[in-house]
């Protein structure tokens, strides 16, 4: 009997959530009454979300209430007749009330509203972790991402959009490839073995996969957490900074349907021109002369030779090129009453690289549900799911660089030459990889459930329950066969699956008396990880039909798996606490426990800090100061943690070995990693000073902040006497420190009625530095590290020239011949040995920084950004061919020595770099990263059309990059390993260039 009851009640609540979804999509179902929409924006024509809206009419006592969408829109229906007024009021922002508004009948009424910035940026909400509070309230250092940056870009993911916007953020695209994520790393490098990644948390639940799981047209905002006063709160995961993404919800309001779509062409955004036949040639030729070769070849190889003859040539690029493109297609409809509001979206995204073989395609839908159930309970839902398609075999790059134009294509059957400069068996067709089978794919799927309670026995009391579960599989396989260069056949599957679960509960109070403003929350939560890895490697296949499909059919197979489980216990407390919104202070402590650590150790780390905020502009003093709008003093103190720990690091472990033991192949075990139940997370004291302003009437206004971190008990790995079995293990040893700078400044140049110019920028210096390693004062040379200089540091020699005929390098480099690099003798020896190895520059910029432009005329936008990077240096791969010269084709812009030119800054080709000389180089640059320029349709264009917004636009990104650098791009990892497999260096791949058209459309 009580199983009827439930369910009764289940049915009675499925029958109300679908009678307020139907009266939410039938809002228009009223008798006398007309439409009345409009769309609310700001100086810049940018559309304004969450504006309230309230329409009264004063002779009927009707009022009414709703909300601007994401698009800036707000639409419902009012009873005819009678006048009107209507409010608009949002933070941050001048209230207005528009009155006089009289409504007939069964028509529609339009309006369009722009609102003023009062207080430039400071009275904005962000978010924080655990909620959310006033930017003039804020005491810690928070930087919310431009909105602009959150559309109308080519990306594949929000990171890139954001490269370059944020002081002390920076990310970097290591690699192009079609889906590929980059780095970011906030306020320097604390760790040297850990990861300095920061934590990612959307919608309030730190997120478990890849940032391309999370659809950029999905985003209403995001917010970066700097400092310890912030991060703290998320304690063992906080060292590395926090990005709190929030994405889009449904407002009070009509259903509003919403496409947005963009598509165009990608290019190569630089290449390197290599060598062209006639300078091929001439290389073999000096070649031959400078390595005492006596013979008339034109070329070295056969293929080579044949193909000069007959008048053929290739040109290896073009060959593994092919014409980009990108499109994205996103729907979104939302909408909702007063007791249920829904935002459901779908979207598709396709990458076709530049290099045959490469591409990326994504969908993803996404829905998030609240329901207003009581006046003190609410519920809401967040679901997405995401399938990202990597699949293809790729061309490759790298050997396209190395190949002679004068190199055979194809064989005479049609198929791709294995060896395009036959007899020379080092370098394969580049192309051999587009006939491998290769599917790379992955899942997201992710489900977040919460409930907010409001008791009323206790005012400005709120408990919050908040639950998620993700399930993240991938699946990878691949099969290289005899048109691939595989004689065996040679075929890999790999499986993953990463499963979490979350389950917060946090209590918020509130409490407002007098000039008192008082803030306290608290969490007590758990989360679990659960990761499973299993891979099957199989060669020697009878033919190439099978490929992985059947892995038990081939010679021979080898398997392995992992597993592993982590758990995390966390309890936290935040008070925040204002007086007359002049003076601030909050206060956080967290307590984790994370299962990795050390059993030895308490599993438990605690995190506190502690920061002030003092609003001088509030002060009475600054009442005639007219010429101050806002001004705000932080100072913040903190503590955070590093996991950094890997699951079982701690433990001591054996590996299974292979072993010939009475003359048969057998399977034992031997020492593995010596473990070190002392072993526990990396802490980082951080200390920061910042200042908000905005002056001359708030034409000018910005942030400033200076801040200084050091981390402690590094995660290193000691070295021990071999007698224990063991050569090293892993301990808490090691200090870095990072000190810095961060300057961010919005302009209002221009404002007038018809056109506006406004520029924002951005500035950060950072100074990384190794204040201890192994606790004895030494540098650790192998790896590179030196105390008092950054982690990544560029050590090498330092070149002095190029040794010319006539020199005599015996005394000082015994073996060098001229043609070969010249290197400075700095430890004055006279003799060149690695003591003479020098500190040459670091990866990591010293300054970075961006600049925005942004200009409107009208219903016309155009916006500019400028990004760049100093003082980073790098080592250029492509500029070492070490004794490769004579064998594979170089780029023409390198040059090289002869005993003509006497070049003072390349070797001969001969050179063989003896002491593996890495070519370090300035890789500064200056790019233009983006230009956009958009037509935002008026009002009475938009009714003559019957559409509520419209928005056409063109952006091109990655217009121009101004450097220094020989190669691809001074941004991108690339290397020059050459081997015979298919899939050499996949990630080398160029910057591109697009060049897309969009529409962004708002149905009535």
């Amino acid at each position: 009997m009580r199983f009827k009851v439930i369910k009764s009640k289940a049915t009675l609540l499925a029958l109300w959530l679908l009678t307020q979804l139907y009266q939410a999509f039938d809002a228009n179902a009223q008798t006398s009454t007309s439409l009345v929409k409009g769309i609310v924006h700001d100086a810049n024509k940018e559309p304004l979300i969450g504006v309230s809206v309230i329409i009264q009419n004063n002779k009927t006592n009707f009022t009414s209430g709703t909300r601007t969408d994401t698009t800036g829109v707000f639409s419902t229906r009012i009873p005819a007749g009678g006048s009107y007024s209507f409010s608009f009021s949002m933070v941050g922002y001048e209230s207005q009330t528009l009155s006089g508004y009289h409504i007939k009948e069964d028509t529609t009424f339009s309006l369009v509203v722009e609102m003023k910035s009062t207080t430039a940026s400071l009275d904005e909400i962000v978010v924080v972790g655990y909620g959310t509070r006033k930017r003039s309230d804020v005491t810690g250092a928070v930087a919310s991402v431009p909105r602009e940056r959150l559309s109308l870009l080519p990306v594949t993911n929000t990171l890139q959009a954001i490269q370059g916007t944020v002081a002390g953020v920076h990310i970097s695209q290591g690699s192009s490839v079609p889906g590929s994520a980059p780095t970011v790393v906030i306020r320097g490098e604390s760790s040297i073995s850990a990861s300095t990644s920061p934590l990612i948390v959307a919608d309030g639940v730190p997120f478990n996969g890849s940032i391309n799981d999370i659809n950029p047209n999905d985003i209403a905002s995001i917010d970066i957490l700097k400092d310890a006063s912030s991060t703290a709160i998320y304690g063992t995961r906080g060292a590395n900074g926090v990005i709190l993404i929030t994405t889009k919800r449904g407002q009070t309001g009509k259903t509003i349907i919403a496409y947005n779509g963009y598509g165009g062409l990608e290019d190569f955004a630089h290449t390197v021109r290599l060598m062209g036949p006639e300078q091929y040639v001439q290389k073999y030729a000096d070649f031959k002369a400078q390595a005492g070769i006596n013979n008339t070849n034109v070329l070295p190889n056969a293929f080579e030779r044949d193909n000069y003859a007959a008048g053929i040539t290739t040109d290896w690029i073009d060959e593994i090129s092919q014409q980009g493109y990108i499109h994205n297609h996103s729907l979104r409809i939302h909408g909702g009453n007063k007791d249920v509001r829904f935002y459901v979206s779908g979207d598709y995204l396709k990458q076709q690289g530049v290099i045959k073989g490469y591409q990326y395609n994504r969908a993803s839908i996404r829905s998030n549900l609240d329901a207003t159930i009581t006046d003190y309970l609410s519920v809401g839902l967040n679901l997405f799911f995401t399938n990202n398609n990597y699949d293809g075999g790729r061309a490759a790059l790298t050997l396209a660089n190395a190949m002679s134009p004068y190199g055979t294509l194809y064989n005479a059957d049609g198929s791709y030459a294995i060896y395009p400069m036959f007899s020379e068996t080092l370098y394969t067709s580049p192309l051999l990889g587009l006939y491998s089978t290769r599917n790379d794919r992955s899942k997201n799927i992710n489900t977040n459930v919460f409930a907010e309670l409001k008791p009323g026995f206790v005012k400005g009391l709120k408990y919050t329950i908040n639950t998620a579960y993700s399930y993240v599989p991938t699946s990878f396989q691949s099969y290289v066969g005899r048109k691939a260069n595989n004689l065996l056949g040679a075929a890999q599957v790999d499986n993953t699956e990463t499963k979490n679960w979350l389950i917060e509960n946090f209590l918020t109070y509130e409490k407002a008396w007098k000039k008192h403003h008082m803030n306290a929350t608290g969490l007590y939560s758990a989360q679990q990880t659960n990761f499973f890895l299993s891979s099957t490697i199989a060669t020697g296949f009878i033919n190439d039909a099978i490929s992985f499909k059947n892995l038990s059919s081939a010679s021979t197979t080898a398997g392995a798996s992992n597993s592993y489980q982590t758990n995390l216990l966390s309890q936290m407390l935040r008070v925040h606490y204002s007086y007359d919104r002049r003076y601030l202070f909050t206060a956080t402590a967290r307590r984790d426990g994370y299962s990795a650590f050390g059993s030895a150790t308490s599993k438990y780390g605690f995190f506190p800090s502690a920061s002030l905020g003092w609003n001088i502009s509030n002060e009475h003093f600054m009442k005639n100061v007219k010429q101050v709008g806002n001004l705000k003093l932080r100072v913040s103190y903190g503590l955070v943690g590093n996991q950094a720990i890997a699951p079982n690091a701690t433990a001591t472990t054996l590996a299974n070995v292979r072993l010939p033991y009475n003359r048969i192949s057998t399977i034992g075990i031997a020492a593995n990693v010596l473990g070190n139940d002392d072993l526990n997370w990396e802490s980082t004291y951080s200390g920061n000073v910042g200042i908000d302003f905005s002056i001359l009437q708030n034409k000018i206004s910005g942030t400033i902040d200076a801040y200084s971190t050091s981390t402690k008990d590094l995660l290193l790995y000691r070295a021990i006497p071999s007698i224990t079995g063991y050569n090293r293990v892993l301990a808490n040893l090691g200090k870095v420190s990072n000190k810095g700078v961060e300057i961010s400044l919005m302009s209002q140049n221009i404002n007038n009625k018809n056109f506006r110019w406004e520029s924002t920028v951005n500035f950060t210096t950072n100074k990384n530095k190794i204040q201890d390693l192994y606790g004895d004062a030494k540098d650790d040379i192998g790896n590179r590290w030196f105390i008092g200089h950054p982690i990544n540091v560029i050590y090498d020699y330092q070149i002095a020239g190029v040794w010319q005929a006539g020199e005599d390098p015996s005394g000082q480099d015994p073996g060098a011949k001229p043609g070969d690099l010249k290197f400075a003798d700095v430890d004055g020896s006279k003799t060149i040995t690695p003591a003479d190895k020098v500190i040459l520059g670091q990866t990591a910029p010293k300054w970075y920084g961006g600049l925005t432009n942004t200009f409107q005329y009208r219903n016309f936008h155009l916006n500019i950004f400028i990004q760049t990077a100093h003082g980073v240096t790098k080592y250029n791969q492509m500029m070492d061919f070490r004794d490769l010269g004579g064998r594979q084709n170089l780029p023409a812009e390198a040059g090289y020595w002869t005993a003509e030119n006497k070049s003072n800054t390349r070797p001969s080709l001969t050179y063989t770099n003896p002491r593996l000389y890495a070519y370090p180089q300035d890789a500064s640059y200056t790019r233009i990263k983006d230009v956009t320029l958009s037509f935002t349709a008026p009002q009475r264009l938009l009714d003559d059309i019957k559409l509520s917004g419209l928005t056409i636009y063109a952006s091109g990104r990655n217009l121009a990059t101004f450097t220094n650098w020989v190669g691809l791009d001074p941004e991108a990892d690339f290397s020059r390993n050459i081997t015979t497999s298919v899939a050499t260096n996949e990630n080398n791949f160029p910057l591109v260039r697009s060049i897309v058209f969009g529409v962004n459309i708002t149905l009535r």
